[in-house]
């Protein structure tokens, strides 16, 4: 994952060592991206504090910690104490069966990838939690359609072929997806 920086953001782009900007393909000149360090960290995090923060690019000022509670990725409670407050803040509401069964996945999904990272091929899945939860994010859709054969009484797919069907749908480009019919809203 990477963090998108736009060319308006000037005084974020001069904090930010060049080397560690490169440019976002398939958008205008200006746009850049920063990339995350091996840790899965974003290599301005210093001591566990976004050492830019006055600075710091939109896309962190406007960080979506709800997919953490969409997913049920846990966040280190350690390193991100108040992201981890948030997250518990969030209640799911449903317009409709179809989206709880649809959050339902989503979370079966992001289960399936932490339970079962021996099956997918060494660094292939994120390390980061906010990335993992991306990526379940990204995948529900075909998790869905292994869930859907596993309560129709059909024979389950092994953990092994899910795993493998996930590696190959990842190879393809990134679908345009559209938000589902749940709403959530912060406890206060």
């Amino acid at each position: 994952m990477f963090i998108h920086i736009k060319p308006e953001e000037t005084e974020t782009i001069q904090r930010i060592p060049r080397a560690l900007l490169f440019p976002a393909p398939g958008l205008p000149k200006g746009h850049v991206l920063m990339g995350y360090d091996e840790q899965g960290h974003c290599p301005m995090l210093v001591d566990n504090q976004c050492s830019i923060y006055a600075y710091r690019p939109q896309t962190c000022r406007s960080y979506d910690c709800r997919i953490f509670a969409a997913t049920g990725v846990p966040v280190d409670q350690q390193t991100q104490a108040e992201i981890a407050h948030r997250v518990q803040a969030w209640v799911f509401h449903y317009e409709c069966e179809e989206s709880r069964l649809e959050h339902t996945i989503l979370k079966d999904a992001a289960a399936f990838l932490q339970k079962n990272g021996d099956l997918f091929p060494q660094g292939s899945l994120p390390a980061h939690p906010a990335q993992l939860a991306a990526l379940a994010v990204r995948i529900y859709r075909l998790f869905s359609g292994a869930t859907a054969k596993m309560s129709s009484g059909r024979s389950a797919m092994p953990d092994a072929v899910i795993a493998h069907a996930i590696m190959t749908a990842l190879k393809e480009p990134e679908p345009f997806s559209t938000s589902g019919g749940s709403a959530c809203h912060r406890q206060e």
